[in-house]
């Protein structure tokens, strides 16, 4: 039975505060003994009777109704959680989620060279669980010829985008069309991390692997003083990202691990095909300073609960663990029931050492080694941006450029 999704609370905690307040909690202890790391389970209980006649519950009205249309669009380059985090909000306006990948052209020509290609991009961003459908090619502004194809061909009902600025070469809204019409509405940006930033961290962190000798031990401090993320993890955030769903009884559950720093679209295929060999996957995110120690001391370039949101926020994920070991005990086999135990061909080069982490999986016929879709990895793409250096440092000075005038702008038309 579908009951409608708001409404109803505030009517049921009004009218019978005592009644609701002892359900909420009795969801809330169901809740925290029904997890997947937990050791009871409780089998889901049908509501009382006497509850549904109070009429504390209803129907949900309007079954037949249309599925509002959404539509968000972006270059989605370096993709990272608050793209993520963007188009989950986006999801949340509407049922469906339309998203506009604007092509190579288009970047170049209002922002600079892209990191990634077409390909990689289109990968990333149909990874996401949130999306439906994706519009390769899309403009990078929104014109009234565009917008009408939106309405009419693709049916959306409104366009979406954060609440930072998108401004043309000329200095002018890529939205105003989209606001023009009254089919635009605004979610909020998500605060800490940015591909300017991230280009930045990964400009750093090469320059003082490849050349350690011309760091000073006083620039080095600064330098990752300077790079250190502003993320704030909350729980909310993490269970926003979250399935929320245990495995079945009897699942195969099938478990890969890894840093998967600067989230590309070679770690979204092998999650993928990972994922096709059983019924739940579980990702193992190793912590920063297992990444240290294992790949070296300019790694990980985003941190342990940045990269978490990245793998959680793929389709193909079930659940994560986050700051798993770099060896793969018997223990961890049998705490979370692993089926199989599955690792790529293509991988970051780690430092040597004497004992395999994979070992007890090897040992015990759970371990398979998966031909990796792509080549790409966190180092290449690290080195494109370093390849093409300067295009990228100039391009992140005309996004500041562009933000501070826009910026300015508004304060002198607010009077500020």
């Amino acid at each position: 039975m579908d009951y409608e999704s708001n409404g109803w609370i505030w009517e049921g905690v009004y009218y019978y505060p005592h009644l609701f307040g002892g359900l909420m909690v009795t969801a809330a202890l169901l809740g925290l003994s029904t997890s997947y790391f937990g050791v009871i389970g409780v089998p889901s209980l049908p509501l009382p009777h006497s509850w549904y006649n109070l009429g504390v519950f209803r129907k949900k009205k309007n079954v037949g109704k249309r599925r509002v249309r959404v539509y968000m669009d972006g270059c989605f380059d370096l993709m990272h959680y608050g793209h993520a985090n963007a188009l989950r909000q986006a999801k949340a306006l509407g049922d469906e989620l339309v998203v506009g990948l604007v092509s190579d052209e288009e970047i170049v020509a209002n922002k600079g060279p892209p990191v990634l290609s077409m390909d990689e991009r289109l990968a990333l961003v149909s990874g996401l669980k949130w999306v439906d459908e994706v519009i390769t090619d899309a403009p990078y502004a929104i014109t009234e010829n565009f917008l009408n194809r939106l309405f009419h061909e693709y049916n959306i009902d409104y366009v979406i985008h954060g609440d930072d600025p998108c401004l043309l070469p000329d200095g002018t809204d890529a939205y105003a069309a989209a606001k023009k019409a009254g089919r635009y509405k605004q979610i909020k940006r998500t605060e800490g991390v940015s591909s300017t930033d991230i280009v930045g961290r990964i400009m750093s962190s090469l320059k003082e692997q490849n050349n350690p000798e011309d760091v000073k031990p006083q620039d080095e401090c600064q330098s990752k003083v300077s790079h250190i993320s502003q993320f704030l993890p909350t729980s909310r955030r993490i269970v926003q990202f979250s399935n929320g769903k245990g495995p079945r009884p009897n699942a195969r559950i099938v478990y890969i691990d890894g840093a998967f720093d600067l989230f590309h679209a070679g770690h979204v295929e092998m999650l993928k095909r990972a994922r096709e060999l059983g019924d739940f996957l579980l990702v193992g995110i190793h912590s920063d300073e297992t990444v240290s120690e294992n790949r070296g001391n300019h790694y990980p370039i985003m941190h342990l609960h940045e990269r978490s949101l990245s793998v959680l926020a793929c389709r193909y994920v079930d659940e994560v663990i986050i700051g798993a070991p770099w060896e793969i005990t018997k223990d961890m086999i049998t705490t979370f029931n692993i089926s199989l135990v599955v690792h790529g061909t293509v991988a970051e080069k780690s430092l040597p050492s004497e004992k395999d982490p994979y070992e007890v999986p090897k040992s015990i016929g759970k371990f398979r080694l998966l031909e990796s879709p792509k080549d790409i990895t966190t180092t290449s793409v690290a080195q494109r941006i370093m390849a093409n250096h300067d295009a990228y440092v100039q391009r992140n000075a005309k996004k500041v450029k562009s933000e501070k005038r826009y910026y300015e702008e508004r304060r002198y038309v607010s009077g500020d």
